[in-house]
């Protein structure tokens, strides 16, 4: 029986951080689903077809194992999901405690809706501080986001901002 996780999250875009954690969990888990989903309380920068492309390229340029499939979902709940793939954990990657703060009920939810456990992974210290919305905040201002972001989404958003 293989051991099937899920890497939930908004992704926009994906970031080094994110990438460190798909990382670390294909290195635990048999396969990863990476799932990008729609977060109702947050305006979305790019949609969820663009965001699995560049994860997927993403993926391709560090050569992750082939055991990482990504893919939107955007009907219902997440535990759906992990039901209909066979998945049995959930890894959310955490960089403080305002993120375990916001993330445990949720957890708790999960187990209780579709017996899904959820995993928290702690970043690397090198991108405990960088989020989605500070990539969004500093690429909207001109700045230079390569340093927190892979190669396809650096390119992405200057190509972006160049039109």
């Amino acid at each position: 029986m293989s051991r099937i996780a899920v890497v939930p999250g908004s992704f926009d875009p994906v970031t080094l951080g994110h990438l460190d954690v798909i990382e670390r969990a294909a290195a635990i888990f048999d396969e990863v689903h990476v799932v990008v989903v729609h977060n109702p309380g947050k305006t979305a920068m790019l949609p969820i077809a663009q965001r699995v492309t560049l994860i997927e390229h993403a993926i391709a340029d560090r050569a992750l194992p082939q055991s990482i499939l990504v893919t939107g979902w955007s009907v219902g709940l997440l535990v759906d999901y992990c039901t209909d793939v066979g998945a049995s954990v959930l890894v959310k990657g955490v960089r403080s405690q305002v993120d375990v703060a916001y993330e445990t009920p949720m957890a708790i939810v999960n187990r209780d809706l579709a017996d899904v456990e959820t995993v928290f992974m702690l970043p690397d210290p090198a991108h405990a501080h960088v989020s989605s919305s500070l990539v969004r905040q500093v690429a909207a201002l001109g700045g230079d986001v390569a340093p927190y972001v892979p190669r396809a989404v650096a390119e992405f958003l200057q190509a972006d901002q160049a039109e």
